[in-house]
């Protein structure tokens, strides 16, 4: 039979080695009553911290989505607001395109709604140039980073690109940017944005252009059509390759019906004369008040001079009407924009709470149990503290 000898220094280290031991536990968990977290380190729970790390990761992207969405409203924000104000002088040259087709409108008059005009121009120009606050142009497309608008020789150009942003703003969830400058002044359509129709600038006569647009009862194919008068009181309708299609006897202020369209004229047009209606063009805002500018500026001593003036009021008007329209397109297009970014935001705070009650049943503490262990733990360094007393105090000298 073997003996086994414990060795005074064993007992001691045995004893000692409990206690570190329960006081590193019980250190454990006062870091853990004291941060509320129930992961210290991630050996705690490998699996838990790992998880944990990547909700982290998640709710990080979350808060750069709304970051993204942040910057992306306030764009969206000011293009409305720009877009609003581009409208309402749009609306200032309607009601001063109206005032010049006076014809008891004198020439002072008239100075004074060019130069209004010339303001409002100006005005477009800078409104089409806006910044969103960070430096960043608001309609030069992914070329933000330059005035998208300039001035050459009097004429307006575009330097921007045609690019529409796409910002995700949500996992999965993308939102456009603002509209480039290009789509928004540059491509308006003319007329009624379907159909334009012109009076021909040779024309002698005193016949003005006005209405037109598309017969309800009737389909039209999309062709060019012109009516081209023969005699004052006769005139032949001719396709765009100049073959004659019908004849007609004029009257003034009566209908003409061709290829699916309905035109209007009034006034004396004179033999040779011509007025062509068909498929809407487009052109920028910023020419369509220079044409205006231009219209004013004409001379208006003769019925002709009158007559030539009155069309080129007459397209103004239309022109300026369909491009407040156009404004008014734009600004659904970003309203629609901004309700997707409330959406957006809902998916956003849906998918954040549901992180933070992830994470919260990871890494938050449960206190009932964790103040319980405190007790017990408490209580085991007590008596493993008492005992290693009684076992330094032992000796055999007590038992002789």
């Amino acid at each position: 039979m073997t003996n086994t000898r414990i060795s005074t220094g064993g007992v001691y280290m045995q004893s000692l080695s409990t206690m570190l031991a329960k006081q590193a536990s019980l250190a454990h968990t006062q870091q853990q009553l004291a941060s509320g977290q129930r992961l210290i380190t991630a050996k705690d729970d490998p699996v838990a911290a790992g998880t944990a790390v990547s909700l982290d990761r998640a709710s990080a992207e979350l808060e750069r989505f709304g970051e993204n969405a942040n910057l992306l409203g306030n764009r969206l924000n000011l293009q409305e607001s720009v877009l609003a104000q581009a409208g309402d002088r749009l609306a200032r040259v309607r009601e001063l395109t109206i005032q010049a087709n006076n014809a008891s409108l004198s020439s002072d008059d008239k100075k004074a709604i060019t130069a209004e005009l010339k303001v409002i121009r100006e005005e477009l120009i800078g409104l089409a140039n806006s910044q969103d606050g960070n430096g960043r142009y608001l309609f030069g497309g992914t070329a933000d980073d330059h005035a998208p608008f300039v001035v050459s020789a009097g004429n307006v150009g575009y330097t921007g690109d045609q690019t529409q942003r796409k910002v995700e703003i949500a996992p999965d969830h993308f939102v456009s940017d603002t509209i480039p400058g290009s789509e928004l002044f540059m491509r308006v359509r003319s007329g009624d944005g379907r159909v334009d129709g012109r009076a021909a600038t040779g024309n002698t006569g005193s016949g003005v252009l006005m209405e037109f647009g598309m017969d309800p009862n009737s389909g039209w194919n999309g062709q060019s059509y012109s009516v081209v008068f023969t005699a004052p009181d006769a005139y032949e309708l001719r396709n765009a390759a100049g073959a004659v299609v019908g004849t007609g006897t004029y009257a003034s202020g009566e209908g003409i019906s061709v290829g699916g369209l309905n035109l209007r004229i009034d006034g004396a047009p004179a033999a040779g004369d011509s007025f062509s209606v068909g498929p809407a063009g487009t052109q920028d805002v910023f020419g369509m008040l220079g044409d205006l500018v231009s219209a004013l500026e004409l001379p208006d001593d003769t019925p002709q001079q009158r007559a030539a003036q009155q069309n080129a009021l007459q397209a103004s008007l239309r022109n300026a009407a369909t491009a407040q329209d156009h404004f008014i397109d734009g600004r659904a297009t970003g309203g629609a924009q901004l309700a997707a970014m409330d959406s957006a935001a809902e998916l956003r705070e849906a998918q954040s709470v549901t992180l933070e009650t992830t994470l919260s049943s990871i890494r938050d503490l449960d206190y009932a149990e964790a103040i319980t262990r405190f007790t017990l733990e408490n209580t085991a360094l007590q008596a493993a503290q008492q005992a290693f007393m009684r076992t330094q105090s032992s000796s055999l000298f007590d038992l002789l």
